[in-house]
């Protein structure tokens, strides 16, 4: 990429600088599970992060501003304001499952909200919560309290972030809603602008951020379904694998149905056909 200088590789995204005030991000097709990126890829996974962070970028835009400034014919390159990143993951909760169910477990609480006793795997929450999380470099991120995340932003800044974190995921949660998906949880990632505003950055609301399920099959008091890589983790942990590096190959069949996945939440969200979307990235954006 000649006109770019290449800052820094994620687990998903390579990231460039393209002048001092732009970013480029690039969504590779690598799939980690376990904080492990695997050997195999799945095709297509670039473009559905990027086209969906674009969608929801844009239904979003009226609640905070967001880093976009355009997607690049190749569908999985996005161009980006550049943000000082704060230093925590904003999670939001709607449902209780993942870490937040196994911390309820353990002590009826998580990330220091008190929840009502009794409630079961996947139940929905009376409201959505707000539990902040470290950004690791490396291993898994950790649930943090909300005193904790202050003494890393600042409690003014926190509130503010916690704010816009809950809004947005109410309105992305009701939306998705109306067209078969629950949102269970999600993370978002905001940073601060030159003018000290916060922006949105980052992705949003895709199956690498969040916890998808089918509305029409939703059953709490068990794991639920779901649209994101919860299918490759289950594949992996029936290896017996230890979750170290390397990590295994996947098959065929987990790759075209994972695949499959990512695809049907882009168009069931977006309601436009993922062969529109390869063809005319911009269709994402209104």
């Amino acid at each position: 990429m000649p006109e770019a200088r290449h800052l820094a590789s994620g687990k998903v995204r390579e990231l460039y600088e393209l002048d001092d005030d732009r970013l480029l991000l690039v969504a590779s097709d690598r799939i980690s599970t376990f904080d492990v990126i695997l050997p195999t890829e799945i095709p297509d996974k670039g473009r559905v992060l990027t086209g969906l962070s674009g969608f929801w970028f844009t239904l979003l835009r009226p609640i905070v501003p967001n880093h976009m400034l355009a997607i690049r014919e190749d569908g999985r390159s996005m161009e980006c304001r550049k943000l000082e990143m704060l230093p925590i993951e904003c999670v939001v909760r709607g449902y209780l499952a993942g870490s937040g169910w196994k911390d309820y477990q353990a002590t009826g609480t998580t990330s220091g909200h008190a929840l009502p006793e009794g409630l079961r795997e996947s139940d929905r929450l009376p409201e959505p919560i707000f539990t902040p999380a470290t950004k690791a470099q490396t291993g898994h991120d950790e649930n943090i309290s909300r005193e904790e995340a202050a003494k890393l932003v600042g409690a003014g800044r926190l509130a503010e972030a916690e704010e816009i974190a809950i809004e947005l995921y109410r309105t992305a949660a009701e939306y998705a809603r109306g067209q078969g998906i629950i949102i269970a949880d999600t993370k978002f990632e905001l940073g601060v602008d030159a003018k000290g505003n916060l922006v949105l950055g980052d992705e949003a609301l895709t199956p690498d951020s969040s916890r998808f399920w089918p509305a029409d099959a939703y059953e709490p008091g068990r794991p639920q379904d779901s649209f994101d890589k919860q299918y490759v983790r289950d594949y992996c942990e029936s290896l017996g694998w230890d979750k170290t590096d390397p990590g295994p190959e996947l098959p065929a069949d987990v790759v075209a149905d994972t695949r499959s996945k990512y695809i049907e939440a882009f168009e069931l969200l977006t309601k436009i056909p993922f062969g529109r979307y390869v063809e005319q990235p911009s269709v994402v954006l209104g």
